[in-house]
């Protein structure tokens, strides 16, 4: 979390009237799904700013599931990917302790200061990861983005732990280091 997000969360209650728990629970039991019309229920029935309102709401509809369980979830029928998935973060943390493995629902993002690596198992026998290489041509093993759209430059195809190889460590490591 970076600090201003932090800033914000700590001056909620001063600027609000209720901490971020509460705000929560609140937006919980209105049961609204749908991102704006929340942020404008905070707004107008309960006087919050854009700013608080906005964070309030993202915040609470991130998954609370833990690292773990969204992983899990994540492989769930796809149990043969997972000697490959830990090869694969065993190898990206190799590279520095600023290395940050964030599972989300469907991926999980790898971030230094900014995310350069998204693994995300693809079918029941590949593993696609998303690079951010910016100015660097498709070859080898690095194709075009495909699915990631312009969430990444590029994509490498993952099927066994055997892929994990030295061109593959030399894109992984070249995508670390422009990540700064």
């Amino acid at each position: 979390m970076d600090q201003a997000l932090k800033t914000m969360i700590a001056n909620m209650p001063e600027k609000t009237g209720k901490n971020l728990d509460e705000w929560k629970e609140l937006l919980k039991q209105q049961a609204i799904e749908k991102h704006s019309v929340a942020v404008k229920f905070l707004k107008e029935q309960h006087g919050v700013s854009h700013g608080f309102a906005n964070t309030i709401v993202t915040l609470s509809k991130q998954n609370t599931d833990s690292a773990e369980d969204l992983v899990s979830a994540q492989y769930k029928g796809k149990e043969a990917l997972l000697p490959l998935y830990d090869a694969l973060i065993s190898t990206l943390k190799s590279f520095g302790e600023d290395v940050l493995i964030t599972p989300k629902k469907t991926s999980v993002s790898v971030i230094r200061k900014h995310q350069f690596v998204l693994i995300k198992p693809a079918t029941k026998t590949r593993i696609d990861l998303g690079l951010k290489l910016k100015d660097v041509e498709p070859q080898g093993i690095l194709e075009p983005s495909g699915p990631f759209g312009t969430m990444c430059t590029h994509r490498i195809q993952l099927k066994t732990v055997s892929d994990i190889n030295a061109e593959l460590n030399d894109w992984l490591l070249k995508a670390y280091n422009k990540s700064v």
